[in-house]
């Protein structure tokens, strides 16, 4: 019996120092790292537009490091943004720093108050330049990496090699190139007969986080596929194909090349002749007028008709719609698919001088509401033995 205790103490003996030295190691261990943010900081700048995060690092619950990342506009009415980020100090519920701005240079210097845990609150100043800006900013909460990660993706919508033309647009081109090489791309464009989309050349967010900067261009669909491969020759170029327009898949109709292309050149004449005809008679006017624009491959075409307005002035309106032709995919095909625009109408007088003069409509409705406008685009679908899109089975009928 004594022989078995004696065993027992020993057996305790050896495994007491053993425990003993794990509760050590957990006590002397590092705690595990933890990175959070806060994404949605609101107005920080006062009414500067921003776009704005904090990141912490965390370890064992307790704030060591944390980053200010600001992407704000340059001023109230400018779409140019500029950018800080700051590495802040961490001082108790104090976070502060100092540096200046990336793109103008702008000294800028940051003191918040972090309260909270689930719910955090920063208050404090912000002086960028010489305006100072308090900030209160409450109820913030924190997300993960992933989620935080997630948030930060921006589709630009950029299809290099798009199956067919459903989802963008033949005349519709953008470009992702380095910031370095943005404004000599756009230089370049000179004399290339082609449509910068004016909000993309303004520096955005996005290209300032990224790097990239997505330029965007309107171009006759049969010449896109030439400046799409040559732009992807140009210095800085990572990506360059077709994206969304501005015409709706609702109004489009698809239809057999047939004679309408010859030797696979579309004949503009004949096609325009046709369409503003069928317009026409459908809406109950008289064709006026159609021109191609060279830049867009887009055609424009009016008709005129009897205003309903009043009747018994014998006023004239002209209804103008804009149309956009091309293959229903890359690289040529035996279809072509016509987008048609929404008519847009104005109303004169065109009886012996003197003539009326009438304003703009200001703020009121418009004075057609189109009700012939789908029976329009239905006689047209006929009449080329056409097919109209399905939005909701995303498909052909």
């Amino acid at each position: 019996m004594r022989a078995l205790m004696i065993g027992c103490t020993l057996a305790l003996a050896g495994v007491l120092p053993v425990q003993a030295q794990t509760a050590r190691d957990a006590k002397t261990a590092p705690a595990t790292s933890d990175v959070r943010y806060f994404n949605s900081l609101g107005d920080i700048l006062g009414d500067l537009p921003v776009d704005a995060f904090i990141k912490e690092t965390r370890q064992g619950g307790k704030v060591t490091g944390a980053l200010l990342d600001v992407c704000y506009s340059v001023s109230t009415h400018s779409d140019r943004k500029d950018r800080f980020i700051l590495d802040l100090k961490v001082e108790g519920e104090k976070l502060s720093g100092s540096g200046q701005s990336i793109e103008n240079k702008t000294p800028v210097t940051v003191s918040l108050t972090r309260k909270g845990s689930k719910s955090v609150s920063f208050d404090g100043k912000i002086t960028l330049g010489g305006n100072l800006t308090s900030v209160s900013s409450p109820d913030n909460s924190d997300v993960d990496e992933k989620e935080f990660q997630q948030s930060q993706v921006v589709d630009d919508d950029l299809a290099e090699a798009p199956k067919d033309f459903t989802q963008v647009s033949p005349q519709s081109l953008a470009v992702r190139v380095k910031r370095e090489n943005f404004a000599d791309l756009v230089k370049s464009l000179k004399g290339q007969n082609v449509q910068i989309a004016l909000d993309s050349i303004a520096t955005d967010c996005n290209a300032l986080r990224s790097g990239h900067q997505i330029l965007r261009l309107f171009i006759d669909p049969a010449r896109a596929p030439a400046l799409i491969a040559s732009v992807k020759t140009a210095p800085g170029v990572a990506a360059a194909g077709w994206t969304s327009g501005t015409y709706d898949m609702e109004r489009a109709i698809r239809f057999a090349t047939g004679d309408w292309s010859p030797d696979g050149k579309l004949n503009r004449d004949k096609l325009a002749t046709a369409l503003t005809g069928i317009a026409a008679k459908t809406m109950g006017a008289k064709p006026a007028s159609s021109a191609w624009n060279d830049t867009t491959g887009e055609l424009t075409f009016t008709l005129k008709r009897p205003s309903q307005l009043a009747p018994a002035l014998d006023l004239t309106e002209t209804l103008e719609i804009t149309a956009l032709v091309s293959p229903d995919k890359p690289g040529g095909s035996d279809r072509l698919v016509v987008w048609l625009g929404i008519p847009s109408s104005k109303t004169t007088d065109e009886t012996a001088a003197p003539q009326l003069q009438f304003s703009e409509n200001a703020g009121g409705e418009e004075e057609s509401t189109f009700n012939d406008d789908d029976g329009m685009i239905k006689a047209i679908a006929t009449e080329l033995k056409g097919q109209r899109w399905d939005t909701d089975k995303a498909a052909w009928k």
